[in-house]
């Protein structure tokens, strides 16, 4: 048995501009000073009000929640499957991994539970996922909360799961559960910072995703 973890922002789902686009015109339709690019790429992965708080450190609790009710609305009215396509490979990949009864997959993301699950069904692909974990009944990323439920549901252990992310935040959250992490380059972070915050293998495209798994995991019969 192998379970795989998936995150979504960046990772499986090319989202990187649209939330560059959010951030910096939610940020301007109430009057705050707009975050760089780089900064808005540093803070992805974790969830939405942390973010905030971080790329606004001197705004009150009461400014954090205009900002996000902010960044809700200009998502939500920005989002869809044509902003949020699957990376190049991503369908491909899940395919492979789904030919083997003995590989399940999961999702542990930043996204809230409703946003999470809308995203998937736009794209016909939720029903591929055993588990989808979100901060809104676990504790957000780097904690690493969302991947246990996902292990406790598939009944896996910790040398049986490998978590597949693209920031910093996802490296650090496979590495406090215990299990192994596979870095993506094509996401929010570099590879250098993934590596350097415990990913065992980097990866540049999803046809290498197979044997990075193969090697952490195990080979399995399809």
């Amino acid at each position: 048995m192998r379970l795989v973890i998936f995150d979504l922002d960046g990772t499986l789902i090319d989202s990187v501009a649209l939330i560059v686009e959010t951030v910096t015109t939610s940020f301007r339709a109430v009057n705050e000073p707009e975050p760089d690019e780089r900064a808005i790429r540093a803070i992805s992965g974790i969830t939405a009000r942390d973010a905030l708080v971080i790329l606004a450190p001197t705004a009150s609790e009461e400014r954090i929640d205009v900002l996000l009710e902010s960044y809700r609305a200009h998502y939500h009215s920005a989002k869809g499957v044509e902003r949020e396509p699957i990376f190049v490979g991503g369908l491909a990949a899940l395919d492979r991994l789904q030919a083997s009864p003995e590989t399940i997959l999961a999702v542990a993301t930043g996204k809230g539970y409703r946003g999470a699950i809308t995203l998937l069904e736009s794209h016909g692909i939720i029903t591929r996922f055993h588990s989808i974990q979100t901060p809104d009944h676990n504790r957000g990323k780097p904690d690493p909360q969302m991947i246990e439920t996902a292990m406790d549901e598939a009944g896996a252990l910790h040398a049986q799961t490998v978590m597949i992310g693209d920031t910093i935040h996802d490296m650090r959250m496979a590495k406090a559960a215990g299990v192994k992490a596979i870095g993506v380059s094509w996401g929010y972070h570099e590879a250098t910072e993934l590596l350097a915050e415990g990913a065992d293998i980097v990866i540049d495209s999803f046809d290498q995703l197979d044997a990075a798994i193969d090697h952490l995991l195990g080979a399995v019969d399809a």
